[in-house]
């Protein structure tokens, strides 16, 4: 599991019934290729994430395939409709196996 890692997600906290909203993404990760040495020599394990998924109550919104020339922290933005009230999942898949998720809820009016 790479260390530091943190997700961020930025979704508004309430929108109107049928309303297109803005979600940004962002998780600190160093994204280790695996070519590195370390100081004693010995090759630094490959760490990339290299798949991405937003869910609305349970039903898939985006799933995106990253390919390893992905930036360090990368960073998505994009739109969902939302036609009630639920939760938002985010997941962030490691070469390691490492999992990262976060959520966040919103209100639907």
């Amino acid at each position: 599991m790479a260390k530091g890692v943190k997700p961020r997600v930025k979704v508004p906290k309430k929108a109107s019934a049928g309303e297109t909203i803005t979600i940004k993404t962002l998780i600190s990760h160093k994204m280790e290729s695996g070519q590195r040495k370390d100081g004693d020599g010995n090759a630094i394990p490959r760490s990339i994430i290299n798949r991405f998924t937003a869910d609305f109550n349970d039903q898939n919104v985006i799933d995106v395939t990253l390919e390893p020339a992905i930036s360090t922290n990368p960073y998505f933005q994009f739109e969902a409709v939302v036609p009630e009230s639920g939760e938002f999942k985010f997941t962030w898949y490691d070469d390691d196996g490492s999992v990262y998720d976060t959520s966040k809820k919103i209100e639907v009016s």
